[in-house]
């Protein structure tokens, strides 16, 4: 037949890494952008107890109310700060329509939080009528030293 016109009849068969680099710095970068927005409400130390019973799976549900106290002068519903004193209303306008049975209101105190602090909490959720307060732990692991 006719004359080869550049290259071999010889397969190249070494492995282009190029598109693969060029994906897993894709993935890599959806994954930083991604991560911070998985967290729910804000970030508070919380006691750990060797006892715990499980959790509730409502604590975790976008219409669940928990209050985060991450130190003795903020509190936080969700992620958005609230005074002491606008946090009656905000969850009576919260817990409005639910039923009777599912007002349920959760809160997340840091380990350094006074104990009259979180008092105050329940006394100003009291108020709105509801009686049913979830105090939320953090588990120990077991088989080591708590951290």
């Amino acid at each position: 037949m006719g004359a080869k016109i550049g290259g071999t009849d010889e397969y190249n068969s070494e492995i282009n890494v190029t598109p693969m680099v060029d994906v897993m710095l894709v993935l890599l970068i959806i994954f930083m952008i991604v991560t911070p927005l998985l967290q729910q409400g804000v970030s508070v130390n919380i006691p750990r107890d060797m006892n715990t019973p499980e959790e509730d799976g409502e604590i975790t549900k976008d219409t669940s109310v928990v209050i985060s106290i991450p130190n003795n002068t903020d509190f936080y519903i969700g992620k958005d700060p609230k005074p002491l004193a606008e946090l009656g209303e905000k969850i009576k306008s919260m817990m409005k329509d639910k039923e009777p049975a599912k007002r349920i209101v959760y809160i997340k105190s840091g380990v350094e939080v006074d104990y009259g602090t979180v008092v105050q909490a329940i006394d100003t959720i009291r108020k709105q009528e509801i009686d049913k307060i979830g105090l939320v732990a953090d588990k120990k692991k077991t088989g080591g030293q708590p951290q």
